[in-house]
């Protein structure tokens, strides 16, 4: 089966990291900004990036928007271009559509014009920094939906000198680990049996109860 292939509008903090961060777990990535220094900035990290505008519908037409099976509205302060930029996409039949919010309200009339998840970055970076004080071995923790999240976990010393295979992550909390971070190499078929390192990073996919689980047992002072 074909790898999903997504599209990110709107290359600001927010969104230029979800192009990064799809990019790097080996996702084809279309990153768009009116902006074309921004454009500059993560050209290299993604598969495409091109400077338009998104809410032409034109524009939107001639890159094959409608191709991608999720496009992210990651658009900043313009609420009316995100507005807009949401009802184009829909217009032109894409998939899923997930659409950053900048106010409650702004969230209501994009779900009532046909977004498919509305995401709050503002408010949700509030739960990442209690989640993070709460358990200082997650680097990231990244909310797929209100049951669901992925987390970067800095390997627990327990941890050192074992294998994925020893440590049955799944069997024991019932969570996935989707790839394993050595430096800059993000490796998502990483061997059962090869020993972990101290500087490796985990990336793990559960639903929130597990997770925790998991986070308290390896829990470090």
């Amino acid at each position: 089966m074909a790898k999903k292939q997504f599209a990110v509008i709107g290359l600001g903090r927010f969104g230029s990291s979800v192009a990064r961060f799809l990019s790097e777990m080996g996702y084809e990535v279309l990153a768009i900004d009116d902006d074309s220094d921004r454009v500059q900035e993560v050209a290299n990290a993604v598969t495409h990036a091109v400077s338009a505008d998104s809410t032409d519908e034109e524009a939107m037409r001639a890159l094959g928007i409608r191709n991608f099976d999720v496009v992210v509205v990651a658009i900043g302060q313009d609420i009316q271009a995100s507005i807009l930029t949401t009802l184009i996409l829909k217009d032109l039949g894409v998939p899923q559509i997930i659409v950053k919010a900048q106010t409650e309200l702004h969230g209501k009339v994009l779900n009532k014009i046909g977004a498919d998840k509305v995401v709050y970055p503002e408010r949700d970076m509030g739960l990442r920094v209690a989640h993070h004080l709460i358990s200082p071995n997650i680097l990231e923790h990244i909310e797929l939906s209100s049951d669901y999240s992925i987390v970067e976990m800095k390997l627990p010393s327990a941890m050192f000198g074992k294998s994925l295979k020893q440590l049955d992550i799944r069997a024991k909390y019932g969570c996935n680990v989707l790839a394993v971070k050595r430096g800059d190499e993000m490796n998502i078929s990483f061997p059962a049996n090869e020993t972990l390192r101290q500087n490796d990073i985990l990336v793990i996919v559960g639903r929130n109860d597990q997770l925790t689980r998991m986070e308290q047992a390896y829990a470090e002072p």
